[in-house]
């Protein structure tokens, strides 16, 4: 795993729109079969993006996933990322990848991401990540490729909840 001398403060300015997405989201993930369209799975969630000033990601992005199924399921998952030139960065147990502002954007508000699963090196996913223009509501997509064939989507809904990450309370309950 990499890591960098970038500061917080520099890393915001390179990445403005990665910022803007700073704090605490929850939504819906769908997921759909591509050659059929039909609902395969769904579950809510909760994100938390940060940007962390201290600590062991300091300087960097780290995101925290928070998902619930109807059935009473919970699953977090954890991505920590670090910032090298122009993109973040992930290389942990589930995937590797990276994330950046698309270019060009005249409206800064779209950013694309792609990953690979570890394990699995014919499965790969790019998202896109279009936040509305006030920064409270964000869709996302992700298309999934096996093989090179496009075999699932992903539609993610989310609003924005707050800011203050680091005071927000109890991480594993669905407030949606």
């Amino acid at each position: 795993m990499s890591s960098t001398t970038e500061t917080p403060s520099n890393i915001r300015e390179a990445m403005p729109l990665l910022a803007r997405n700073e704090g605490v989201w929850e939504g819906w993930y769908r997921y759909y079969d591509a050659a059929t369209g039909q609902l395969i799975d769904q579950h809510r969630s909760r994100l938390i993006c940060r940007l962390p000033q201290s600590g062991p990601h300091a300087g960097n992005y780290h995101q925290t996933n928070h998902y619930f199924w109807e059935d009473g399921r919970v699953d977090v998952r954890d991505f920590p990322a670090w910032y090298e030139k122009g993109r973040i960065w992930w290389d942990n147990d589930l995937i590797t990848g990276w994330a950046a502002a698309m270019q060009p954007d005249d409206h800064h508000r779209s950013t694309c991401l792609n990953w690979t699963r570890k394990g699995e090196p014919d499965l790969y996913l790019y998202e896109m990540i279009q936040l509305s223009a006030d920064g409270k509501n964000r869709a996302r997509t992700w298309h999934w490729f096996r093989n090179d064939v496009c075999f699932q989507r992903t539609l993610i809904d989310e609003r924005f909840v707050t800011a203050d990450w680091q005071n927000f309370n109890d991480p594993t309950a669905p407030k949606n």
